[in-house]
């Protein structure tokens, strides 16, 4: 699959809420995960993608989404990177509801996703 294939169908699955098929095709079995900041005991960097379900899996057990919206791809002159901007209505488990926003910086090689980052708002 080309950049814009890959992409276009993480944005559309992700959309359908079907990330964990999104991961299981799209992703690189050596995926490196990078949040800004390690969080309630799950590190900010994590490396294979057995990590990466787990981290989801953490996410969804730890938080009661409400929404969740996926837009791009956007793609700039860089033959291996794309971002999508995900927007979130989510209440975690014994807190506050809230809507955040973060851009997620994907690398493709070899027809996977090798690795994403994940910005937030300063």
């Amino acid at each position: 699959m080309s950049l814009q294939e890959i992409a276009t169908k993480l944005v559309q699955l992700c959309n359908e809420g079907r990330a964990d098929e999104a991961m299981q095709e799209l992703y690189s079995p050596d995926i490196v995960s990078i949040e800004a900041q390690d969080v309630a005991g799950m590190p900010a960097r994590l490396e294979g993608l057995d990590a990466v379900v787990k981290k989801g899996e953490w996410w969804s057990a730890n938080h009661e989404v409400h929404s969740m919206t996926a837009e791009g791809p956007f793609i700039g002159n860089r033959p291996d990177q794309f971002a999508v901007l995900f927007t979130m209505d989510a209440t975690p488990v014994g807190g506050q509801r809230m809507l955040m926003s973060e851009v997620a910086l994907y690398t493709v090689r070899d027809g996977r996703i090798v690795q994403e980052e994940f910005l937030y708002r300063a």
